[in-house]
Order: structure tokens, then C-alpha cells, then sequence
């Protein structure tokens, strides 16, 4: 029998080569699919594809699936974020936003669900900005917020048929270097690339073979604190120092 095969769309970003080393080092072929070319020895192969074009993402997960030979996890992590208040966002600039994430995902979806054996696995690659509102993101918010949906929608539909299909939901990712970037983060830091990639290999293994249909806050804890707790001084000063406990 092959090994178990995995697709994963956006794998050039920081994001998801960490997703390709988790899926190869529990035990996935993957097949990476990008705009653009990029070499990654986790990766079987990589196709340079643009998934939002219906019948591009049905010859990719069709390639996919003829490489690997089976095909048991679909990553939906490509995303574009196109920043501009909703006023000034340009036709341009919301079609490519909304293509990108949202069209992207449910046509790899449309052309996999065929595929997918009993027990297998999608995951998609959300972002708290899917609802929580931060400024000049309105097209990015409301592709994140749209893959979330097509995520119960999808755990739904397909959960008779064995197939479970989750989200993980990212903060604050890297970009150590901006001032102030830990401010409304409980753990006092913001995430590392292997910190959502490990979360989307639990999602997508048989240790989550009971969760279906949930958006998974990969955040440090930033959607559970009230801005308030952060920028209130009455409040602020509750808060422990760092070390102490």
C-alpha cells in the first residue's frame, strides 16, 4: 500500500513549509502546490498552479492524486491580503483576495471530496482576523471568515462518508521585530510557523479522528482577552509580570 499522500495548497509561505515538514515527518508524501516555484525537500513534487481557476485546482488535486496514488489530506493554507480600508479597496483587489482564499479552497475541495477515502482529512488555514476586525483588512476578513464557513459546511456533508474538515485559526505569525507586536497576547509572544503546522498535523491525524467541523485558535491566547484587559491601566496592572506566578 503507499504511504499516505497529502496536498497542500500554499506551500511556498513560511506557513506551510512548516506544514510540509509536519505532514512528511508523520509519515505523508506531499504534494505542494504555489504561484510560483519552490524547491522544499519535504515535498514529492511541487506544481506551480493558481487553484483559483476551477479547472487548474481539478487538474492539480487529479495530478496529486495520480503522484501520491491515494490521497488522505488536503491543506488549504494559500491566502492573499490585500490592505486597504473597504471604501478604497479596488474590484482588482477584491476579487483577487476573495479568489485566492476562499475560491481557491472550495475548488481544491470540489475536485478532492471524490477522492478522499474514510478517515481522511481536510484542514484550512484561517486566521483570527476571520472574526475578529482589525483595520483595513475587509477583503481578507471576509475570505478567512467564508473558508470557515465552507469548513462546517463541508464537516457536515461529508462527515457520513468519513471525511473530517477543520480549521486552524492563526494570530500574529512571525514579524517578531514590529514594536509592541506581543501587546493582547496572554503568552506574551506571537506564533512561529511550526507552531500552526503542528496544529494542522493533530487536525489532519487520526488523534483528531473525533473533532470535525471546529476552527482551532492557534493565537497565544489573543481571542480570549478583551482589548480592554490591555489598554484599561486599572486593568493593565492586574496582569502578573512575566516569571511570576
Amino acid at each position: 500500500m503507499n504511504p499516505r499522500g497529502a496536498l497542500l495548497i500554499g506551500a511556498s509561505s513560511d506557513i506551510g513549509r512548516a506544514i510540509a515538514r509536519a505532514l512528511r515527518n508523520g509519515g505523508y508524501q506531499v504534494v505542494g502546490v504555489s504561484l510560483e516555484d519552490t524547491s522544499d525537500p519535504s515535498l514529492t513534487q511541487h506544481v506551480a498552479a493558481d487553484c483559483a481557476m476551477p479547472e487548474v485546482a481539478s487538474e492539480t488535486v487529479s495530478r496529486a492524486h495520480d503522484v501520491l496514488g491515494r490521497l488522505d489530506v488536503v491543506v488549504l493554507a494559500a491566502a492573499v491580503m490585500p490592505v486597504a480600508a473597504a471604501a478604497e479597496t479596488t474590484d482588482e483587489q477584491w476579487r483577487t483576495g476573495i479568489d485566492a482564499t476562499l475560491g481557491a479552497a472550495f475548488n481544491v475541495c470540489r475536485a478532492a471530496l471524490p477522492l478522499l477515502p474514510r478517515g481522511s482529512s481536510i484542514v484550512a488555514v484561517t486566521s483570527v482576523n476571520a472574526t475578529l476586525a482589525a483595520p483595513g483588512l475587509p477583503v481578507y476578513a471576509a475570505a478567512k471568515s467564508g473558508v470557515e464557513g465552507l469548513v462546517r459546511q463541508l464537516a457536515l456533508e461529508y462527515g457520513p462518508a468519513g471525511v473530517r474538515v477543520n480549521a486552524v485559526a492563526p494570530g500574529m505569525i512571525g514579524n517578531v521585530d514590529i514594536e509592541n507586536v506581543t501587546e493582547g497576547y496572554p503568552l506574551l509572544r506571537v506564533g512561529k510557523p511550526d507552531d500552526v503546522a503542528e496544529a494542522v498535523a493533530f487536525l489532519a491525524s487520526d488523534r483528531a479522528e473525533f473533532i470535525t467541523g471546529v476552527t482551532l485558535p492557534v493565537d497565544g491566547g489573543l481571542s480570549i482577552a478583551s482589548p480592554a484587559a490591555w489598554l484599561r491601566p486599572d486593568l493593565r496592572s492586574r496582569w502578573l509580570e512575566p516569571g511570576t506566578s
